[in-house]
């Protein structure tokens, strides 16, 4: 009997392993999307994208195990992937709960280039993801090779440029609409409101309007910014970001803050802002590229600002006196509301620093803070009391109105008189003179050209000398851009209603010296070595101008 090969073994047969799959749907809707399809049934709606991959998920039903809820961004851009649902997303992917990720196509998942790719080709490979992509007709377990179809970086690299183009359209339209003044953010700033038949306009919203006069009015009251702060929260005063709230805004606090307050950074933004002047400031920050969405912020001189576009909350005269105090060194003692008497105005007549303040068994002094705190050698004590220094300024400003007064009278003389002159000998002086010193240093910058060209100096040398010269030229244009400026003023002829005189006339009865009146009508005050003061008026240079007219106009009646 013949032998059965391979007796004993029984043939057996290899069935295929089916794959099943645990389904992710992806489905995004930016802002732009809504907006294009508001009148319009559009197809890259929310409903219309979910009932797209439901109904592919319906048609392979027996390829998946599981299926998780939709994960949705709605109202999010792709040219990043800070997105909430796609953030869950991956999550769940790197969790195992999803290996198969589903969009309608590819702008869906991802609009930036380079996300897009670094998605499709490296995460989901290393975390064995399948990929469907249903408009391209991408899928990367069943057609390996769809992924690497050039189709894939085309539509990724049409779909970032889509962005781009987008993002530079919108950008243009909103620089247009910033400098035609027209108010562009989502919220008003405090104080103000979107006008309800012009969202592009802003009106005053009383309630926190007398908020922001009060803030100014303290401030100017000698009062600091964290005695604002405390009085507010105090008196239970909503922030603005709560006002916003209560008034049915969807605000969120950029802060986080569970429960917000106020704090010394909105005093001093409210404190700075011209809007609350009238004019419209806007671009004080930007995003750093369409698809880097970090805010930086923006140089002042690139500000758009239009002035006169709304309705004042503070005048303009305050508004500037604020700003004046801003500037100055204003820090109170502990427990203290309101600012000493001559915080931010002292300083010393010989190293140009602040002077700090000290009491000593009662009576208060002021000392150099050079010498005070950093050396004795540095500086001297320049002591002062403060009883002295305040009668001393007290004098200076009385004396000063007392000027004021005299010329105001001298002008309405001179105003009779059948013709003013406004020739300036000083002036003039001056102008000649500077045009001649830059005559002569274009005359060199010229001589020096020549001398390079003979090859009597290095081009080295030529371009070193040419632009010390173009500095020396730019600097004395300067001066007399501001000489003419001066004559020009002088000739307009000087009243006695001209502002560098109301301003003090408006103090002739004053007895008392008060925070008021240095911010009013001071810049600084020096303190010497031997106890005298200079006292610096903010106005010094047009009074200067108010003698130098009436100097000339009074010279002749006097021979």
């Amino acid at each position: 009997m013949a032998r059965t090969k391979n007796r004993g073994f029984e043939e057996k047969t290899t069935t295929p392993q089916i794959v099943r799959w645990k389904l992710g749907e992806y489905i995004r809707l930016s802002k732009e999307d809504i907006n294009r399809g508001k009148d319009k049934d559009d197809s890259n709606s929310v409903t219309n994208q979910k009932a797209l991959l439901d109904d592919y998920y319906q048609q392979h039903i027996g390829e998946f195990e599981s299926v998780q809820p939709p994960y949705v961004d709605d109202g999010y851009t792709g040219t990043d992937t800070n997105r909430n649902s796609f953030q869950k997303l991956l999550s769940d992917i790197y969790a195992k709960k999803v290996n198969c990720v589903i969009v309608k196509d590819l702008s869906r998942l991802s609009r930036n280039y380079t996300d897009a790719g670094s998605l499709i080709e490296n995460l989901f490979v290393q975390m064995n993801v399948r990929f469907i992509s249903l408009a391209e007709g991408i899928d990367s377990y069943l057609n390996p090779d769809s992924i690497s179809n050039l189709i894939v970086p085309i539509t990724n690299v049409i779909n970032d440029n889509f962005c781009y183009q987008t993002s530079k359209k919108i950008r243009q339209v909103f620089d247009m609409k910033r400098r035609n003044g027209e108010f562009i953010g989502g919220f008003a700033a405090y104080g103000y409101m979107k006008n309800p038949k012009d969202k592009n306009a802003l009106i005053v919203d009383e309630q926190a309007a007398e908020i922001v006069k009060n803030i100014y009015e303290w401030f100017l009251d000698g009062m600091s910014k964290n005695a604002i702060v405390r009085n507010l929260n105090d008196r239970g005063i909503l922030c603005p970001s709560e006002y916003k709230k209560s008034k049915g805004l969807n605000y969120q606090n950029p802060s986080g803050s569970e429960r917000p307050l106020w704090g010394a950074k909105t005093i001093s933004d409210i404190l700075k802002n011209r809007l609350y002047i009238g004019d419209m400031v806007q671009g004080r920050q930007r995003v750093k590229s369409y698809k880097i969405h970090t805010q930086e912020q923006v140089p002042e001189n690139e500000w758009y600002i239009v002035e006169n576009t709304h309705e004042p909350i503070i005048e303009r005269p305050i508004f500037e006196k604020v700003q004046e105090l801003l500037k100055r060194d204003t820090r109170t003692a502990p427990q203290k509301k309101k600012l000493y008497l001559f915080s931010g105005f002292l300083r010393c007549a010989d190293c140009g620093k602040a002077m700090s303040r000290s009491q000593v068994k009662g009576t208060v002094y002021y000392f150099c803070r050079t010498y005070k705190d950093q050396s004795k050698t540095a500086c001297t004590k320049h002591s002062i009391k403060h009883n002295r220094l305040e009668a001393a300024v007290l004098y200076a400003i009385q004396q000063q109105v007392y000027l004021a007064v005299h010329y105001a009278n001298t002008l309405e003389y001179i105003s009779t008189a059948p013709l003013q002159k406004s020739q300036s000998i000083r002036i003039e002086a001056l102008i000649e003179a500077k045009e001649k010193e830059r005559s002569k240093i274009m005359r060199y910058k010229q001589s020096i050209y020549q001398d390079w060209k003979d090859g009597e100096i290095t081009h080295s040398d030529y371009r070193h000398m040419s632009e010390d010269y173009e500095q020396q030229i730019a600097a004395l244009g300067e001066v007399l851009k501001n000489l003419h400026a001066e004559r020009e003023e002088l000739q307009n002829c000087i009243t006695a209603e001209s502002p560098c005189l109301v301003v003090f006339k408006k103090f002739e009865t004053i007895d008392k010296l008060t925070r008021e009146v240095l911010v009013e009508l001071v810049d600084h005050i020096k303190v010497h070595e031997n106890g005298n003061i200079s006292v610096k008026f903010k106005v010094a240079d047009q009074l200067r101008r108010v003698m130098e007219y009436i100097e000339i106009n009074t010279q002749e009646q006097a021979v």
